[in-house]
């Protein structure tokens, strides 16, 4: 597997101006090109201005209109991203001064918007002033669920058209619509600030953000439901946006962490899947397809991780350990699984939760049995938060295999299987409770 690319292969023009261009115009895809690796930038910056992400949006895409009119036209400038930002800035202001309550509105920011570029904010006080960053903390805000979140964050940061993030759930091209709609609403209704949370409040923040780029790379890691068993754009959007902050908040650890899982976790990403897309269990991966250049990179962030933290590691920073272990084995055999049930035990003290002691008992039955870890897992079985849980009877499963229990290792496999909404991940459960005692 190549590194993921830092930008899609396909640019589409956001819905409201597909229909402006024809597809086959060279300049019109150069213009998409640029207007869909500036646009998150755009929107930040002419939020900062008129404070509503939905509007700064639609004067961003009122900026590409003008690009499609004027480019073609007068040549591409020779800063395209700095045109787009100016242009819309213009436009933004604008906006403001033909508000009817645009002396309040300049009471309420306390700047003046005769500049083009959106002026300067105090400085934040730990040293973070950046447009991009607040445009995240603004589309991963908890005032919205975290459908809401994902979609907003693919919308804005991503540079994903709706019909685009439909794809990747798999979900109607109206529900995401709708979603986004009233994403922007509620941030707008509930005044939302547009701003970098300080203090305790980022904290509390930065979870949410964080817990959404993981969220939008596991549906591309192991996907939900469907017929495909991975979905790498997926991956690579939340990889890039893990990547952006990081280069946004350097010093803070579990920034690091995430993106140290997500390198680790995508240089697998070849090897995980047959050559008709079935799924490939860890044990049974060939680790030369794994992608040494992203582990490289996983090692590094994780380093920064553990290099910025002045005290006990993160959940993040805790699972990205657990995948370097994976990762410095050349083999199945060779993983520390010790160690690995160890950093499960941290992890599960850090942040309790069956998911984590599930995982806990699959290192435990490779560091010391199958009957210790079969012991842990029974003690999950009443838990509520995994009543219909498929990956429960699937370890279960393994283990009772393992210690020869055949009949009801298979009953476990079926009834795994019938939990699944996967198609690729359900042949592999029925598989399993076919195969010969």
């Amino acid at each position: 597997m190549s590194e993921p690319a830092s930008e899609p292969a396909e640019v589409p023009l956001p819905e409201s101006v597909q229909s402006s261009v024809p597809r086959a115009d060279r300049a019109a895809r150069a213009i998409e090109t640029v207007f869909r690796m500036e646009s998150p930038r755009i929107i930040a910056g002419v939020a900062r201005v008129v404070r509503d992400v939905g509007i700064a949006e639609e004067i961003a895409q009122d900026a590409l209109v003008a690009a499609l009119e004027q480019w073609p036209r007068d040549g591409v400038p020779d800063n395209p991203g700095a045109w787009l930002m100016a242009t819309a800035c213009h436009r933004a202001v604008d906006l403001v001064r033909r508000r009817e309550n645009y002396a309040r509105k300049l009471a309420e920011i306390g700047r003046d918007l005769s500049a083009v570029s959106p002026p300067e904010e105090p400085a934040d006080p730990d040293g973070i002033d950046d447009d991009l960053l607040r445009l995240v903390f603004t589309a991963c805000h908890p005032v919205l669920s975290a459908e809401a979140r994902a979609a907003l964050t693919l919308r804005l940061l991503g540079g994903l058209t709706t019909a685009e993030i439909a794809r990747a759930f798999l979900v109607p091209e109206p529900t995401i619509a709708q979603r986004v709609v009233r994403a922007k609403r509620t941030l707008a209704t509930k005044n939302v600030a547009f701003e970098v949370p300080h203090g305790p409040d980022r904290d509390a923040r930065l979870g949410s953000v964080l817990d959404i780029i993981y969220l939008i790379f596991n549906e591309g890691y192991a996907a939900t439901a469907g017929d495909d068993w991975l979905r790498p754009s997926l991956c690579e959007d939340a990889l890039r946006l893990a990547r952006v902050l990081s280069a946004l908040m350097p010093k803070e650890p579990e920034v690091h962490g995430l993106t140290a899982l997500l390198e680790l976790q995508a240089s697998r990403t070849a090897a995980r899947t047959g050559p008709s897309g079935e799924p490939v269990l860890l044990k049974d991966q060939n680790r030369s397809r794994w992608n040494r250049m992203l582990i490289a990179r996983g090692f590094a962030a994780l380093g920064r991780a553990e290099a910025t933290s002045s005290g006990a590691p993160g959940p993040y920073t805790l699972q990205a350990a657990i995948a370097a272990c994976h990762a410095h084995a050349y083999t199945y055999e060779e993983t520390d699984w010790a160690r690995i049930a160890t950093l499960y035990g941290l992890l599960a003290a850090r942040s309790p939760s069956p998911v984590v002691e599930l995982n806990r008992a699959v290192a435990v039955s490779m560091s010391e049995g199958p009957a210790p870890a079969l012991a842990l897992v029974d003690a999950l079985a009443g838990d509520p938060a995994l009543r219909g849980y498929h990956l429960l009877p699937s370890v279960r499963g393994d283990l009772l295999a393992r210690l020869g229990r055949t009949e009801e290792a298979r009953a476990e496999f079926e009834r795994a299987a019938s939990l699944t909404r996967n198609e690729r991940e359900r042949d592999l459960l029925l598989r399993r409770a076919a195969e010969p005692s």
